[in-house]
């Protein structure tokens, strides 16, 4: 696997700070991307100044260049139509303008399944977050031409990873942070997770046997 040049939207989130120590540690170049990014600098990593607000036509000079591109960014439910929704289709249509064809998205379980939000009531209660993350999921997977993968994790808990996950559970449960970083890294170079819906919850099967089974 030759190494690639790799942006990270979030970068200096939650998931996204374990993921970028995830891809240096398996020989890749980040650009690590957010609008506070200065103490992300360190070997294998490239701070970058960029904020979903910006226009698609304004980001594409931040991905040109790129092998692949990751939406891990979130708001936390403060901007949820400008970040987590329009921020992420922003992204998408910089990267097409400028060839950037790999694309890894971090979304949220049963996001495009609204059916499922009621019945689920780890996730009843944030409603408006999967609306805005089943607008970013359909339109990567239905409106672009981009080789995507996106990983809808369970509910996130900051605590220890296990290395270990279940694929497509039945229910939304859980996930260490750490754990749904790994999953993200992984898929980057496994072609069998393009064009792909992930569903990922805590489980028994080490990271990379489960994601051979997707």
């Amino acid at each position: 696997m030759r190494p690639m040049k790799v942006f990270v939207a979030g970068a200096t989130g939650r998931v996204g700070r374990d993921l970028v120590q995830d891809l240096v540690a398996a020989g890749h170049q980040v650009l690590a991307a957010g609008r506070h990014p200065e103490g992300m600098a360190a070997e294998g990593v490239t701070p970058v100044m960029f904020d979903l607000h910006s226009s698609a036509k304004e980001m594409e000079d931040a991905v040109k260049g790129c092998d692949a591109a990751y939406f891990v960014a979130g708001s936390r439910g403060a901007d949820l139509l400008q970040t987590d929704a329009f921020g992420a289709v922003k992204l998408m249509q910089a990267c097409e303008a400028v060839g950037v064809a790999r694309f890894v998205m971090l979304s949220s379980m049963f996001a495009m399944q609204p059916e499922r939000w009621q019945e689920e009531k780890a996730i009843a209660d944030i409603t408006d977050y999967n609306i805005a993350k089943f607008f970013a999921d359909e339109w990567l997977a239905n409106n672009t031409d981009l080789d995507y993968t996106i990983v809808q994790a369970a509910i996130l808990k900051e605590e220890p990873g296990t290395g270990k996950i279940q694929v497509n559970p039945s229910h939304d449960l859980e996930n260490p942070i750490p754990d749904v970083a790994l999953v993200l890294a992984e898929v980057l170079t496994r072609k069998n997770t393009y064009g792909k819906v992930i569903m990922i919850a805590s489980g028994s099967t080490p990271v990379a046997d489960a994601l051979a089974t997707v």
